[in-house]
């Protein structure tokens, strides 16, 4: 087997680097990884080496003999494992060292990238004297470590802000993002894009031509601002509560101004020893295996009999939605942006014409955003047809209801719908809560009923619950697991149960907090203590944003369901009474008042208890998510999921659970809750 880099010197002298690791879809560094560049770039040590028939090497090109992946970085299960910070600091030098060596060769390097080029990936990039990137889709930059609750450690915290200056990469390292190649063409992270067709000619050119001495010097940024760090440290502290990494890039890229190189590397090595082996790195990289895993997930663990070898049905094409409401437009809207042929079905024209205007405002949006061009927001909204009849859905392959939350309406709906559609068609309940089997009883084929529970906004919430009931078929779910990976979602897979996952186990934290709330405790101060824990938004936020009434009716339905258990709050009932909805569809207050801004509501005085109740931020976030750790124990002991893993990316794909503390269950385990 060859190694993952190998080396070797052309005609004209231009050495070429080439990652491929063949154990692997990606180039990944580790120590393997690490070991094959060593011996690269020793055998380029000496510029007066030969190439065939004694060329002299001229210069070098690093490059990648992958189709989508040039570096991903470092291996994160190898980072994983890290076990404290003296380890992890050794990492670091070992890595810069290696830069270095790469650094310092005798003739220039070129780095020719094409495909994902990601941390340490971009790191040694940025240790060759030219970047060249193809124009490619796949192809996209960066040094997303932050995100992972970690700081570059092989250069990148000295050697971006000696390229592009402070403050344009301390915004970048910050973001955590990778880039197209246009936008690292702009920002200076890349000296050219080409076509993909033309980057190793075209950095062969280059190389020659850097050989020959004919690029000028580049123009040294300006020093930062004497201001600059203090700012963006207390802005750093707002953003990211209880996370080290942020305040450590700033910490090691202001030391490190005007520092030696050796110096500054140091600096770097120590900072990124000291978060990278932390409780929070390991949490947000247990997070990224989760997001990982999903997309090999199967239904294997939920059916005793293995996948049917008969030929399966055909994917997905023509995808029906009954209901034009918030809900039903948003799938809509997804559903034709993955390419999709929609038909969507209202029984009220207005509706469909409200649906049609807001679906349109979507992809305005998207194109504003870039991410995705004029011609193909058009072709997808000519793709959305629109009807009143039921009898539309006939040649659909799935058809999701998104109507509203009351069995008996869609158990009507199922039942009809049922004798309409083809033998095989799946048909599929957004429901929230409600049991599939409850509302497929009456229904032709409860076999092939299943739940599809999306998040609003669907467009930007990545999770969808995967509902099978006691009557789904492996065949039906297989499909339908299917459909989920290709609109691109996250998809998490219960056993039908009153709420599934997230809406049982948020409704009961949400549901603590009112009670919290009618004990005395101010709304202000029930979302700080929260949001300082690290929850981007509190519970009491969180009920005007997904609705006072929809909030109380899950209440409803959750005391319906779990009446031993369950004692519901009566705030949010008597809200409604008084015309206090939240901020959903337009409306202007629950909790907090939103007209010209957010503040607290006056008009929720009447409902406050005589006596405020003193309650640190402690206590409160404990009982808080004591009663979410409870709730989803007793959902993973009555089966609803297979496992704490499960729960975990539920709960923050769904619900906002903050990542860098690991997930709930990892979180519990850490306490001893577990």
């Amino acid at each position: 087997m060859n190694p993952p880099v190998t080396h070797s010197v052309d005609a004209d002298g231009i050495g070429w680097i080439t990652f491929d690791d063949p154990a692997g879809r990606a180039n990944v560094f580790n120590p393997a990884t690490q070991a094959a560049l060593r011996a690269a770039t020793a055998a380029f040590a000496d510029s007066a080496g030969s190439g065939p028939a004694a060329v002299p090497l001229k210069a070098v090109v690093v490059i990648s003999a992958k189709e989508k992946i040039f570096i991903a970085g470092a291996d994160l299960k190898w980072l994983s494992r890290l076990a404290d910070a003296r380890v992890a600091a050794a990492v670091a030098r070992d890595g810069q060292e290696l830069f270095n060596q790469l650094a310092g060769l005798k003739v220039p390097v070129v780095c020719a990238i094409h495909g994902a080029c990601a941390g340490g990936g971009y790191e040694l990039a940025l240790a060759c004297a030219w970047r060249i990137a193809s124009d490619a889709k796949e192809t996209v930059i960066g040094l997303p470590e932050v995100g992972l609750g970690m700081i570059p450690g092989w250069g990148g915290t000295t050697r971006l802000p000696l390229l592009i200056g402070v403050p344009a990469a301390v915004e970048h390292m910050l973001k955590a993002a990778l880039v197209p190649a246009a936008a690292a063409r702009e920002a200076g992270l890349v000296d050219e894009v080409v076509p993909a067709a033309e980057l190793k000619a075209r950095a062969k050119a280059v190389a020659l031509k850097l050989a020959a001495g004919g690029l000028s010097a580049r123009t040294a940024p300006a020093a930062a601002p004497a201001d600059f760090f203090a700012p963006q440290r207390k802005r750093a502290a707002t953003r990211s509560p209880g996370q080290p990494a942020p305040l450590a890039l700033l910490d090691a890229v202001e030391q490190s101004a005007g520092q030696p190189l050796a110096k500054a590397l140091e600096l770097e090595a120590e900072a990124f020893g000291r978060v990278s082996a932390g409780e929070v790195a390991k949490n947000l990289m247990h997070v990224f295996f989760l997001k990982d895993a999903v997309k090999r997930l199967t239904l294997d663990a939920w059916f005793t009999a293995p996948a049917a070898k008969a030929a399966p049905a055909g994917p997905f094409q023509i995808i029906g939605i009954i209901g034009a409401g918030v809900m039903g437009s948003g799938i809509a809207h997804w559903c034709a942006t993955r390419g999709f042929g929609v038909m969507l079905c209202d029984t009220e024209r207005d509706a469909i014409e409200r649906a049609i205007t807001v679906i349109r405002g979507l992809f305005d949006e998207m194109v504003k955003r870039g991410s995705l061009t004029h011609a193909a927001a058009h072709k997808a909204m000519g793709s959305i047809g629109v009807t009143t009849s039921l009898e539309d859905f006939d040649g659909c392959d799935i058809v999701i209801e998104a109507i509203v939350e009351n069995v008996a309406a869609k158990q009507k709906l199922f039942a009809e719908l049922s004798q309409i559609v083809q033998p095989d068609c799946v048909l599929a309940s957004n429901t929230s809560a409600l049991p599939i089997e409850e509302l497929s009883a009456g229904a032709k084929g409860p076999e092939r009923i299943v739940g599809l529970h999306f998040f609003n906004p669907v467009g930007r919430m990545p999770l969808v619950e995967l509902v099978l009931s006691p009557h789904t078929t492996r065949a039906n779910a297989d499909r339908a697991l299917t459909f989920v990976k290709a609109l691109g979602k996250s998809p998490v897979v219960c056993r039908s149960s009153p709420g599934f996952l997230v809406t049982r186990v948020l409704f009961f934290y949400l549901n603590e907090a009112c009670r919290l709330w009618e004990q005395g405790v101010p709304t202000e101060v029930i979302d700080r203590a929260m949001r300082d824990w690290g929850w981007p938004m509190g519970p009491m936020r969180l009920i005007d944003e997904v609705g006072v009434d929809v909030s109380d009716f899950i209440y409803g339905e959750m005391k319906h369901y779990y009446p031993d258990r369950f004692t519901g709050a009566t705030v949010c009932h008597r809200m409604l009474a008084a015309g206090l909805k939240g901020r959903k569809n337009g409306a202007g207050s629950g909790f907090y008042a939103y007209a010209g801004g957010e503040t607290l509501n006056p008009a929720m005085a009447p409902f406050a208890p005589p006596a405020v109740q003193a309650m640190d931020a402690k206590t409160i976030a404990d009982r808080l998510n004591g009663v979410m750790i409870a709730e989803t124990k007793r959902v993973l002991a009555e089966g609803v999921l297979k496992g704490p893993d499960e729960a975990d990316l539920a709960l923050l794909l769904g619900a906002g659970f903050p990542a860098f503390r690991g997930g709930l269950m990892r979180y519990a385990k850490s306490i001893g809750a577990g």
